[in-house]
């Protein structure tokens, strides 16, 4: 807000002989730089725009009074208010002859509106006038505004004009050339895709400013493709070498450092070049050394330059000298006082680590030191350091010390971050399986339902599997911990919704496993669970159901338990729930409780949550039932692939008011209507009664998937069956039923690549020595006379451990709950992605010519069976397998909008009639076909309109 105001003063500098500017501004400004709140604020802007609208409605301004009128909108605007009545008026001062007024024309209109607005259109003329102007300010000024306004449907208007200006004598148009094909590339990269090779040409530039503009939209193509541009890497490093060695003018100098930006953009290309390219990092060596070596700590470009640098040899292929440069770099970022050197540090220590552990080890005290350091954004840093860096030997300490951060802050999502950190920490590292119980206990107690569900049933799998051996004592003692545990955690106020599902349910398996707790403790305490919630349903079903699994362990050991008054009374209070859930799960303990224990052992078998569960999918225990009731006369089943078509016509019908009530708002765009498939009919479908014929609808997933194929084939048929007509296939349904229009979602997907690196003893430039690093943090302690507390130093000892130490064994076979998750995954198919077949443009309405020939052949359609309805004129073509002329007869256009299209035969899936049938008494059938052949016409569907439609062809 400051700035704003600094910038509304600058411009109102009229009356203080500036820029010409009236008075009227400078106290606009004045008074909103001294509103005491918004709503004074939001009053003094509302006054000037009114007045603004009275002076803009006025035909006989000045040309240059409305310059400052504009720049007044602009200021409004950039406060946050609507000035859109001024925007027209913007537009027309983009066409002044003036160069100061055209410049402000362009500036307000790029302010004011966007490519998507109505009122571009209006602007691409004038950005074409102004591109061939001989003025090349004015040039200027057009290629920043179609920068900002030329959005993907008008970049071919200008497209052959921006690349005429690359080779402009004036460097200044070459380079604003260069950033709108960057833009266009950036909108639609196939408008601009040949053109590619001229930002190979313009990296050539003499230039400077040119060249430093080209590497923007080369870096993003060869994130693209990196291979396509290996020939490049000489050239960047030979264009990074003379900068870094002061070859370019002194104007491009910034705090000394000679182009800082363009050694950032080339030391980025280099990075992605060089990713796991032995050859192509060979060549940047030695440019990487001298600029480590001539790097400045004194400024922060100069820091910005050598993090770069550190970046860049943490990409490609790896080289040792590079690498102790590197971390010689980064240990003069940890050990500054800044905080943000600090963080830099640590980003760059996370990012050398990848490569060699060992280098953190160098630093241990300093990543200590940052990791109780007050500022909360270095702790977060060095915490994604140590989740880096974890390992089987300091996994304890770094999610102790990671849960203890996670108790102390109140940001629900970065809690919920370090929650999953945590758990997968402990999942892929955990020494033991009592340690896991421990840790998942805590994180569920202190981050609650912001830990993902799978968490909570792999903890349930793992106590119920235990160490996945034949050792069943230590299984027992494993579980006997979990539920001591859990009943001392019970006492704990607001403990989360997931946590208590996990207690209940390793409650109700192994509570009273080990005899150690009365069934009735057990019950009590699940009983204060349930009442203690009364809103969660899921909580009270967990607690039902571990009562039930204790009353049915009870039973099968031969142990009489009787029903506390508690437990009775909360069976018939869920008993009269409104959730019918936790109705049957009442139901179900009291019809437990009346059975034997040869029926308790087979309805809830004892300790039997890990066995697989059969799910017979084809029903065959109903066998039996279903041949008594065949016996008996009942009919019997007919699969849905095997129905007639009378009985979906049901299906059709419920489909159709389905589709009808759904009027919900929809966002999706429509898809192009669905012509049916008209074709030659058999003899023997063409002699049966009009009236017999039943439309046989197909799975809306089938239509769905072929809409596209049959749309092709049917407005081929079509054409030729009725010869000219007015071409619907492509045009858009805006009416009639919602079934008309579907979605259809492009899906785009991204390609990312990832090379490993591996070890090489290249040697690069001369660089600072190991040994110099070694007791660089040492002699800075001794300078500042300060001594590291026995504390840090086991700490730092739990953290980072002996470089020659071996990492224990990943976990225990107890893992297996985690193991298998994994397994899981992998060997689940992936499904077909769905290709999707992109939509032909809509073809002109008025566009009356022959309809191309398809090759597929065209499948059969019951209501092209329907023209004999119209009289024995119509039929004739049909009948004799010639095309009728589309000047005598008139074309079924209900085939154009028919839902449902037969794909086999339709004489196999109706039934003859009687020779001798005749046509019912009532409407006129051939009339109402010729109505709603016309009604569908013009655009309308009868869908209530018309009863006789089908009613009297279905009976």
């Amino acid at each position: 807000m400051e700035q704003l105001r600094t910038i509304g003063r600058e411009l109102a500098m009229g009356s203080q002989g500036g820029w010409g500017q009236s008075k009227e501004f400078l106290d606009l400004v004045k008074s909103i730089g001294e509103a005491r709140s918004k709503a004074e604020e939001d009053r003094i802007i509302s006054r000037e725009l009114d007045h603004l609208k009275r002076r803009l409605a006025d035909p006989d301004v000045p040309r240059r009074k409305m310059k400052e009128l504009l720049l007044r909108l602009v200021y409004a605007e950039m406060l946050g208010h609507d000035a859109s009545f001024g925007h027209i008026h913007a537009v027309k001062m983009t066409h002044d002859e003036s160069l100061p007024l055209k410049r402000t024309g362009y500036l307000a209109v790029a302010l004011f509106i966007d490519e998507r607005h109505d009122l571009v259109i209006l602007v691409v003329n004038t950005i074409q006038k102004d591109l061939r102007s001989d003025n090349y300010l004015v040039v200027c000024a057009a290629l920043t505004a179609a920068s900002r306004l030329i959005g993907e449907e008008a970049i071919p208007a200008v497209l052959p004009q921006v690349v005429d200006l690359l080779a402009h004598p004036k460097e200044a148009v070459r380079k604003k050339a260069v950033m709108a094909l960057h833009r266009f590339y950036q909108r639609s990269p196939s408008s601009v895709s040949h053109l590619v090779s001229n930002f190979r040409k313009r990296l050539c530039d003499n230039d400077p400013g040119v060249m430093g503009a080209t590497l923007c939209p080369l870096y993003d193509l060869i994130l693209e493709d990196p291979n396509a541009y290996k020939d490049l890497v000489v050239s960047f490093v030979n264009i990074l070498k003379q900068v870094a060695e002061r070859r370019l003018p002194t104007s491009y100098d910034y705090h000394q450092m000679p182009a800082p930006f363009i050694q950032i953009k080339l030391l980025k290309i280099l990075a992605v070049l060089g990713s796991g390219d032995k050859s192509a990092s060979g060549h940047m060596y030695t440019v990487l050394g001298d600029i480590f070596r001539k790097g400045d700590t004194a400024s922060n470009i100069g820091n910005a330059i050598l993090y770069e640098c550190i970046c860049c040899v943490s990409c490609i292929f790896p080289n040792s000298k590079m690498l102790d440069a590197a971390a010689e770099t980064t240990s003069k970022f940890l050990k500054s006082d800044s905080h943000n050197l600090k963080y830099m540090g640590i980003d760059a220590l996370g990012r050398l680590i990848k490569i060699n552990p060992d280098i953190a080890e160098q630093h241990q005290l300093a990543v200590i030191d940052c990791l109780e350091d007050p500022d909360d954004t270095l702790k977060r840093k060095t915490f994604e350091l140590l989740y880096k860096m974890t390992k089987s030997t300091n996994v304890e300490v770094i999610v102790d010390r990671m849960i203890e951060y996670m108790i102390s802050i109140t940001d629900h999502h970065y809690k919920a971050e370090i929650a999953s950190r945590c758990v997968e920490l402990a999942e892929q590292f955990a020494p033991s399986n009592q340690w896991f119980i421990q840790t998942m206990n805590k994180v569920f107690e202190h981050a609650g339902d912001l830990v993902n569900i799978r968490v909570a049933h792999n903890l349930m799998r793992l106590i119920a599997e235990g160490f996945g051996e034949e050792d069943e004592g230590a299984d027992s003692q494993l579980r006997s911990s979990a539920v001591n545990s859990y009943l001392r955690i019970l006492g704990e106020p607001k403990l989360p919704s997931s946590f208590l599902q996990i207690i209940c349910w390793v409650l109700g398996e192994y509570g009273t496993a080990d005899g150690k707790h009365p069934a009735s403790y057990i019950i009590g305490k699940l009983c204060d669970v349930a009442e203690a919630h009364p809103t969660d349903d899921t909580v009270r079903g967990y607690a039902v159901s571990a009562i039930l699994k204790i009353f049915a362990f009870e039973i099968a050991v031969g142990r009489k338990s009787d029903m506390l008054p508690e437990f009775q009374s909360l069976v018939d209070e869920l008993s009269s729930s409104h959730s019918t859930d936790l109705q049957q799960r009442a139901y179900e303990v009291q019809a437990l409780l009346g059975l034997d224990k040869q029926a308790v052992e087979s309805v809830m078998p004892i300790d039997a949550s890990c066995e697989d569960i059969e799910v017979d999918k084809n029903l065959t225990f109903l066998n039996s039932y279903v041949q008594q009731a065949l016996e008996n006369g009942a009919t019997p089943y007919i699969p849905e692939s095997e129905r007639s078509g009378v009985v979906s016509v049901g299906n059709y019908r419920a489909q159709d008011q389905h589709e009808t009530s759904a009027h919900a708002l929809r966002f999706e765009a429509y898809e192009l209507p669905k012509p049916s498939l008209p074709t030659a009919t058999s003899q023997s479908s063409v002699s049966l009664p009009t009236t017999d014929l039943v439309p046989v609808p197909e799975p809306s997933h089938y239509r769905e998937d072929h809409h596209q194929a049959r749309s092709q084939q049917s407005g081929n048929a079509v054409s030729g069956e009725f010869g000219a007509k007015l071409r619907l296939d492509g045009v858009q349904k805006k009416w009639g039923r919602e079934s008309y229009a579907s979605s259809s979602t492009p899906s785009s997907s991204t390609s990312s690549q990832q090379a490993a690196n591996g070890g090489s003893n290249s040697d690069g430039g001369g660089l600072v020595t190991s040994q110099a690093r070694e007791s660089s943090y040492g002699s800075k302690s001794q300078q500042q006379g300060t001594e590291v507390s026995a504390e840090k130093q086991r700490l730092a000892a739990s953290l980072f451990g002996s470089s020659a130490a071996k990492p224990n064994r990943k976990g225990h076979a107890g893992r297996k709950a985690a193991k298998e998750s994994s397994s899981t995954e992998k060997v689940t198919p992936q499904p077909a992605k769905e290709q999707v077949t992109p939509a032909a443009p809509p073809p002109d309405l008025l566009d009356l010519g022959e309809e191309p020939v398809s090759s597929s052949a065209p499948s059969a359609d019951p209501f092209s069976q329907l023209d004999g309805l119209l009289g024995p004129a119509s039929a004739s073509p049909a009948l004799s397998g010639t095309s009728a002329p589309s000047a005598s007869n008139t074309p079924d256009l209900m085939s154009i909008f028919s839902d449902d299209v037969q794909t086999g035969a339709t004489s196999a899936s109706t039934e003859p009639a009687q020779k001798g049938a005749t046509t019912k008494k009532g409407h006129s059938l051939q009339d109402a076909l010729q109505k709603d052949a016309t009604a569908r016409q013009v655009g309308v569907t009868p869908t209530g309109n018309n009863p006789n439609l089908f009613k009297d062809l279905l009976g």
